[in-house]
This record gives C-alpha cells, sequence and structure tokens, in this order.
C-alpha cells in the first residue's frame, strides 16, 4: 500500500506511520515528485490513479464531489481514506498500518472510506 498524505497533515504523520511500519511507503503532497503544495484536488486524484497511491485526507465537505466527478469522466482512483480530524494521531497511524497490512492490492479502488471505520 502506498500513502499520499493531504499537504493539510503535518509531517508528524509521515514520521510516526514510517516509524510504526517502515515498509508502507508514504508521500505527502508537496514531496519530489509529488503533487506541488496548493494543487487542486481533481489534479491530485489524478495524480493518485497515474501512481497507485491512496490518498488519505480530513477533507469531509469536496472531496467526494471530487471523487464522483472523477470517476463519472471513466477515471479511477485507488481509494481515500478521510479521517475524522478529532482522531487522535496515533489512533490514525494504527488505523493506517492495519489497513495496509489486511488489505490486498486494489481493494479500495473507486473508494472513499472515513475513518474510524465502525
Amino acid at each position: 500500500m502506498r500513502y499520499l498524505l493531504d499537504e493539510n497533515l503535518a509531517p508528524a504523520y509521515r514520521k510516526q506511520l514510517r516509524r510504526a511500519a517502515p515498509e508502507i511507503e508514504v508521500w505527502i503532497v508537496g514531496d519530489p515528485g509529488a503533487p506541488s503544495r496548493g494543487t487542486l484536488d481533481p489534479a491530485i486524484l489524478s495524480w493518485c490513479e497515474a501512481n497507485d497511491f491512496v490518498l488519505v485526507t480530513n477533507n469531509r465537505k469536496s472531496m467526494p464531489g471530487h471523487l464522483h466527478a472523477h470517476l463519472a469522466s471513466g477515471h479511477h482512483a485507488p481509494g481515500i481514506l478521510v479521517f475524522n480530524p478529532a482522531m487522535a494521531m496515533g489512533a490514525l497511524i494504527d488505523k493506517l498500518v492495519l489497513i495496509a497490512s489486511a488489505s490486498d492490492a486494489g481493494e479500495y479502488q473507486d473508494l472513499i472510506l472515513y475513518l474510524p471505520l465502525t
């Protein structure tokens, strides 16, 4: 599993995720090779599709609409994980590690999931 963290997430999320599961590839918007900071959400979805990264974001307002438009235009997305900003960092890291370790390739394609999973 490869995660692209939204630019609104603190770099500490990547650091903690890498510490918990070094085998998971984690990029952040703004990293070299990733979409630059300020890139619009539709372009981020296109980049995730082209590079096979699951997007991790806290954007609950507009991301569902962007995903719908992306899919309606014939594209796909490896998946979007939208977390509740009230989640503690450790809880989110635990969920991301669990999802990565228990998932098959393509399992979240074209889906948007809200964390915590209930």
